[in-house]
């Protein structure tokens, strides 16, 4: 009830804001509100992710070998996928019965709430195996929320694009990755430079998830500014973004969200083969300081970002589904001799993630254009929000463990194989969906 008043007076103050006139709504406008959502939740997304391969093993699984200790950790990582279907079934009935803004508040505060908790964390010295137990428990917290946290506002984006500017606004949720992966990185590389092991260890990773916190309050009021105004509600209304039943949706337009979550596989399974497991590698089986490779990754961050805006004036011009096709393809080319760069030095392994980064941009940036065109205006709302969940659960969330076991069992070439079978799963999709074809 207290975060139900607290959400009302949130929407109160929000909606002051859209007081002083008349104001229509610009796709410009529904941008920045994306951009600074999605940036706030993939910051969330990679301080979890690399604390998942440099804190976690030596804090709550310091009585396992290094490599062990990773394993279990990504083990836990995943448990946020598996959970986040069940945070959009449970925050569509909230939608439906409270209203976005209800939804989104609460849905945002319980993502920084869990987030900001593992900051927190006792480690296995303090509390034994309910260290690992705790860190579950918030990990779950992470992927309820993140289903719940889906506002419908990049799908409101791509419908109000301009005619032959589709690709371009599609690409736009995307930037939200490589902006937060490169903040997230800058913060560990800063701390891991500047401390001792022992500190960095001890309060040192912590800090980044209090930022995390932060940035997770300024994203709700600039998405609650924008989706509780009433021209906004309008057009939500009006282009029936309203949340359906799940039953409902999931009977009329299962085929289509199966299909639309393998459609970017090839984009979702590269997204951690150059995000968290080189890391994981580097550390474990190189040479190679993690403060020096942090910096590698957000150099090939910011080569993603000049991709992803490069996505989108291809799909203008080429069509969103050659795009997609072609980048898959491009893909499955890379993972076939890719990985083993990561054992050749330094020089190979930033090679592995320029062009991996680079791939990743051009495919990442035209995934989520592909998902709401495809449903009918009565399901697109929630269609959309399921498609995007399985999507990062079938090509995402399991990526960093698989790709590490297999890696560290049959050597880097297994890992590329697996990335294979996510470039073979988009393109199977992209055949079967012909609703993709449209630019």
């Amino acid at each position: 009830m207290t975060q139900i008043l607290s959400s009302t007076a949130l929407e109160r103050d929000a909606r002051a804001l859209h007081a002083h006139g008349d104001h229509k709504v610009h796709p410009g406008e529904i941008a920045i509100g994306v951009i600074i959502g999605r940036t706030s939740e993939f910051f969330d997304f990679f301080v979890y992710a690399i604390a998942s391969v440099l804190v976690f093993p030596q804090i709550v699984f310091p009585y396992l070998d290094r490599l062990s200790g990773t394993l279990w950790s990504f083990a836990i990582f995943a448990l946020a996928f598996i959970a986040r279907p069940f945070g959009s079934l449970i925050f569509m009935a909230v939608d439906r019965n409270y209203g976005r803004g209800t939804k989104l508040t609460i849905a945002l505060f319980l993502l920084g709430t869990s987030t900001v908790a593992v900051a927190f964390l006792p480690g296995y010295a303090q509390v034994g195996g309910l260290s690992a137990a705790i860190l579950c428990l918030l990990r779950i917290g992470q992927g309820v929320a993140l289903g719940g946290a889906w506002d419908g506002l990049a799908s409101l984006l791509a419908i109000n694009a301009p005619e032959g500017r589709r690709g371009w606004y599609a690409m736009i949720p995307q930037l939200g990755a490589p902006l937060g992966l490169i903040v997230a990185s800058g913060l560990f590389a800063f701390f891991l430079a500047n401390l001792s092991a022992a500190d960095f260890l001890d309060w040192g990773w912590r800090y980044p998830f209090f930022v995390a916190f932060a940035l997770n309050v300024v994203a709700l009021f600039a998405r609650l500014r924008m989706v509780v105004a009433p021209e906004y509600d309008t057009l939500f209304r009006n282009q029936e973004l309203q949340p359906s039943r799940a039953i409902t949706t999931i009977r009329t337009e299962g085929w289509k969200i199966v299909v639309g979550a393998f459609a970017p596989l090839a984009s979702f399974a590269l997204f951690h083969m150059v995000t968290v497991f080189p890391l994981s590698w580097v550390v474990l089986f190189t040479t190679e300081t993690a403060p020096r490779f942090l910096l590698v990754e957000i150099a090939g961050a910011t080569v993603g970002l000049i991709a992803i805006v490069s996505s989108g004036l291809l799909a203008d011009r080429y069509g969103r589904r050659s795009v997609l096709g072609v980048s898959a393809a491009a893909i499955a080319v890379y993972s076939g001799f890719a990985p083993q760069l990561l054992d050749t030095g330094e020089v190979g392994a930033a090679a592995f993630m320029i062009i991996g980064f680079a791939l990743l941009g051009l495919s990442f940036g035209q995934s989520s254009g592909a998902v709401a065109s495809s449903f009918s205006t009565e399901s697109r709302y929630t269609g959309s929000a399921f498609t995007s969940d399985l999507a990062w659960l079938f090509g995402a969330g399991f990526a960093p463990l698989v790709a590490l076991l297999l890696a560290t069992k049959l050597g880097l070439i297994a890992a590329g194989l697996y990335l294979l079978s996510g470039c073979i799963g988009t393109l199977i999709a992209l055949a079967a969906n012909k609703n993709l074809a449209g630019r």
